[in-house]
């Protein structure tokens, strides 16, 4: 295994069964049960982004504990928005699933213009606000503001976790901010919006409701968007934060 993990072979930048098995004089599918039995899969890679923010710990802590114990007589609101997803729709009619055939689309496509979707996360009920706009500014920031108050129940304290978007942190957003004394903002950490966990919402409205679907214009976009937010509202099924400690305090 020392060979697998320490080298590479000159014409690549890693090992296949077939490259590995001249290399050691084992036949490739010797290789192949060695690789299963220690885990090792060549061909996969990742990516990661370290976080440069100084208060990093302290920030996941204070949100990933918002998400396990909520604080009493108060609202955890996940917010963040999708910018300017687009209305995509296909220069020939998408050729449906047929038996042994998959779903096909031709490669090109029309724009017919783009959507910036915002959506308020209630952790603890899994209740869904959402609303989409043309463009995404402090002025449709402090408009969604708005629709949280009219959403939000009366006398309760108001959570929001959301990114380190320059349009969150505006003069106007503050001062607005500073005219509801009952809101506290939890900025995510500098390169670490993955914790927010709206995002494994709009994960979701992309996967099931936008990838694949035509979009003739924006409003039609719009609506498909609205009728996803419908349906986690009629469920009431929250995400749950699972991660453990060790976990959560990495990027």
């Amino acid at each position: 295994m020392e060979g697998t993990l320490r080298t590479t072979p000159a014409d690549a930048t890693h090992w296949s069964i077939r490259s590995m098995a001249p290399e050691t004089g084992f036949s490739h599918t010797t290789i192949c049960r060695m690789w299963n039995a220690f885990g090792l899969q060549l061909h996969r890679s990742q990516t990661l982004k370290l976080s440069s923010d100084p208060l990093f710990v302290d920030k996941v802590r204070d949100i990933i504990g918002l998400y396990l114990s909520p604080p009493t007589h108060a609202i955890v609101l996940s917010v963040d928005e999708k910018s300017q997803i687009q209305a995509l729709d296909r220069e020939q009619p998408v050729l449906p699933m047929m038996p042994d055939i998959p779903e096909r689309r031709t490669h090109g496509y029309v724009r017919h213009g783009t959507k910036s979707p915002l959506a308020a996360l209630d952790i603890a009920s899994g209740f869904v606000i959402g609303k989409c706009y043309k463009r995404y500014r402090a002025t449709e920031f402090l408009d969604f503001m708005k629709q949280i108050d009219r959403a939000a129940p009366d006398g309760l304290d108001v959570h929001i976790v959301t990114d380190n978007y320059a349009t969150h942190k505006t003069a106007k957003v503050r001062a607005s901010l500073a005219r509801r004394p009952h809101y506290d903002v939890h900025f995510t950490p500098t390169s670490a919006s993955g914790i927010n966990l709206v995002d494994r919402w709009f994960a979701g409205l992309i996967r099931k409701q936008l990838q694949r679907r035509v979009h003739r214009s924006t409003c039609k976009l719009a609506a498909d968007t609205l009728t996803f937010n419908d349906r986690p509202n009629e469920s009431k099924k929250p995400y749950r934060w699972t991660n453990p400690p060790t976990k959560s305090s990495r990027p």
